[in-house]
């Protein structure tokens, strides 16, 4: 074949791998039983298409400058999330890894030697003179191999590097709805220790005065001492109260500092009130969960590597084309290295097909539908999780709501029952018994309702990240590592 035919043949191989057909099966995104709407009951709604929890911001929701300064110090100091980052730039890298076999691969290997040949050296096949022979050899050799994608191997790695490049991009933005919410979650949770030491502290203010009162009565010779003693007891236990609840907002203050990526020694937070106003949280329909989900759409993206995986396995069925190409330069003289008959070259094709290997190729094809199926089960784990977690925090605010409407009625209650304790105490109608079951009666419902309150709004959180936290799977859609003229100039 002269070079003009090969060249053509060559062609032509070319324009049949662009028109190759592709192996596997083609993907489709599995299904879920997925209900209409959520079971929650009023005052709960679908949101408007206006509506919306803040994208990429979704703390705004609470108004909270403390809270939205540590959600912001957590977004670009936080280790897992720089974590996150340096496997999404993997990913990212690795598809490039898998586009570069769209192009050829082209190497070259210069070298310039001297030698000296033997006057005994055999003849045979030489067309060097007899005698010792000294030469020097300068050579810039080129080598070009092509593999012919007939039947879609490239392409089904190259898809499922992308999927998985997609999927990384979505573990980005989980990570970061964890950490944010969680870092959201401490911080009402350090707040309602702040409003129970709050209520405690008020508390030892109440008790401080009463044993002033009891003092001075048992001094006047109205009281007993057993009345001086109960009272000391209970100021003593409220106290020790604030230290044991101190302890725990340290604890608290220690995981908000790691989060926000600071030193826990270094970091403090003064106590503020907690905020009462709990913010309406938009709801979206279930169908919305799919799109809004980071780790529904990571398990989905995994569902879609492992499909294209499946292309791959099935593609060693069938023969491996290679296209491949030599030339350059050489000569004995450097100064005629780039003269025209200083040059060679050559080029051909070739094909391999597996004959017979015990199964193998059976095994990976088997292998990489039950990879396939594994991710199948859990996107569907995944999306039913995503759907119980919202129905959790939804029913949770409601009754939340409810038992925080009835505490309230308990505190009052509580209050007029401490008025009512004292007044008949002074007028020596009961004993000092009275006031202080009344006054740990009024404390206790007081930490109650401010526990309960502080609940309210970590599971509002917990409501806002079953959601998605304002999150979009547009965001990953448009990540595509594909080949470009760039691509063909970089090593």
């Amino acid at each position: 074949m002269d070079f003009n035919k090969l060249t053509r043949a060559l062609v032509f191989l070319a324009a049949l791998a662009l028109a190759g057909c592709t192996v596997g099966p083609k993907y489709q995104r599995a299904t879920v039983p997925t209900p209409p709407n959520w079971s929650a009951e009023a005052p709960w709604r679908a949101a408007e298409p206006k509506d919306g929890i803040p994208k990429g911001a979704w703390w705004g929701l609470y108004q909270d400058a403390t809270l939205e300064q540590f959600e912001k110090q957590a977004l670009d100091a936080n280790q897992s999330i720089q974590l996150a980052i340096s496997r999404l730039e993997q990913a990212r890298d690795l598809a490039r890894v898998q586009v570069a076999g769209f192009f050829p691969s082209l190497s070259a290997t210069p070298s310039a030697q001297r030698e000296r040949l033997s006057a005994g050296r055999p003849i045979v096949g030489s067309t060097a003179p007899n005698g010792v022979v000294t030469q020097n050899i300068f050579q810039i050799p080129f080598q070009l191999s092509y593999e012919v994608d007939l039947f879609g191997r490239v392409r089904r790695n190259v898809e499922a590097a992308n999927a998985q490049y997609q999927a990384s991009a979505a573990d980005l933005e989980n990570v970061r709805l964890m950490i944010t919410s969680d870092l959201a979650s401490d911080y009402f949770s350090l707040r309602e220790l702040d409003a129970e030491i709050g209520d405690v502290e008020q508390s030892i203010l109440y008790d401080e005065k009463g044993l002033t009162l009891v003092n001075n009565r048992h001094a006047g010779g109205i009281a007993s001492g057993l009345d001086v003693s109960q009272q000391e007891a209970v100021l003593d236990a409220a106290r020790a109260q604030v230290h044991l609840l101190r302890q725990q907002r340290a604890t608290f203050e220690h995981a908000i500092a790691t989060l926000a990526g600071s030193a826990a020694p270094s970091f403090h937070i003064a106590a503020a009130a907690l905020q009462e106003q709990i913010p309406a949280v938009p709801l979206g329909v279930p169908t919305d969960v799919l799109e809004r989900r980071p780790d529904v759409a990571e398990a989905e993206r995994q569902m879609a590597a492992q499909n294209a995986l499946i292309g791959v396995a099935e593609s060693a069925f069938y023969p491996s084309i290679s296209l491949f190409g030599g030339g350059g330069l050489e000569s004995a003289d450097v100064g005629k290295l780039f003269d025209a008959p200083s040059t060679f070259w050559s080029l051909g094709v070739s094909a391999a097909q597996t004959v017979f290997n015990g199964g193998r190729i059976h095994a990976q094809v088997d292998f990489a539908k039950a990879g396939y199926q594994g991710s199948v089960a859990t996107y569907r784990n995944t999306v039913l999780t995503a759907f119980q977690q919202v129905e959790d925090g939804l029913s949770g605010l409601t009754t939340l709501a409810d038992a925080a409407a009835a505490q309230q009625k308990a505190v009052d209650d509580s209050q007029r029952f401490l008025n009512i304790a004292n007044d008949r105490y002074v007028g020596g109608l009961v004993t000092y018994l009275d006031v202080i079951t009344a006054q740990q009666t009024l404390l206790t419902n007081q930490r109650l309702a401010t526990q309960i309150l502080g609940q309210r709004l970590i599971t509002s959180v917990f409501l806002v990240k079953a959601l998605g936290g304002g999150w979009d799977r547009k965001d990953i859609d448009a990540l595509q590592v594909r080949p470009s003229a760039k691509s063909v100039v970089r090593q």
